[in-house]
């Protein structure tokens, strides 16, 4: 199994930039919560073994690899809200989310690596999309795991507040369990109300506007 590596980075600095940043997002697929991401600049002489995709690593390592990410680098983290999807959709949220990772940098980054096909129309900055990349570029999988461990922690405080849609396992995402919920318990303020299992919802209760 390949894991990422910092070659990407170390094209870049050769190249004669200064700061390279690694951006990634979580949380386009839930029903409920913000988008959140993250942005990284690794230093080179301290990078934490074992950074990968956060898909593929435990809870437990996840968090441990954050507590020396937070101590070691430059990195940011930026949301878009449950509004902003909604008014805007949940690729140019994601894109916003981003960008305001990067603004929350100490360091301005000479290019910014992005997981994914496109980059966002917003940055003012030299970008590089990376496809696959919180699997191939360490400073987007360190990202990736910044961005899904703190987007977990918003949505176990709003499980707290919400009882009852399992958002403290399930982090929002459409699993049975929580579409039955929404179904039982209805629709929360913090719920995406453009995508379609929260919209048909909605104009059950509401046909005379739907």
């Amino acid at each position: 199994m390949s894991l990422p590596d910092y070659s990407f980075e170390a094209t870049a600095l050769r190249g004669g930039a200064r700061f390279v940043a690694g951006v990634d997002e979580v949380g386009r697929g839930p029903l409920a919560g913000p988008v959140t991401a993250a942005a990284v600049i690794l230093d080179a002489a301290c990078i934490p073994e074992g950074l990968n995709d956060s898909k593929k690593l435990t809870a437990k390592r996840r968090e441990a690899l954050a507590e020396l990410l937070m101590a070691r680098c430059d990195w940011a983290v930026g949301h878009a809200s449950v509004e902003e999807i909604d008014a805007m959709n949940i690729l140019r949220a994601s894109h916003l989310a981003m960008c305001r990772a990067i603004a929350g940098l100490r360091q301005r980054p000479c290019l910014v690596l992005i997981d994914g096909n496109m980059l966002p129309r917003e940055l003012d900055l030299p970008g590089q999309a990376v496809v696959g990349g919180d699997g191939r570029c360490l400073s987007i999988a360190a990202a990736s795991i910044l961005a899904k461990l703190l987007r977990d922690r918003i949505m176990v405080d709003l499980a707290q507040q919400h009882p009852g849609y399992g958002w403290e396992a399930n982090a929002g995402y459409a699993t049975a369990a929580h579409r039955q919920a929404l179904l039982d318990l209805g629709v929360t303020p913090y719920h995406r109300r453009s995508f379609a299992p929260v919209h048909n919802i909605l104009c059950k209760e509401e046909t005379t506007s739907c």
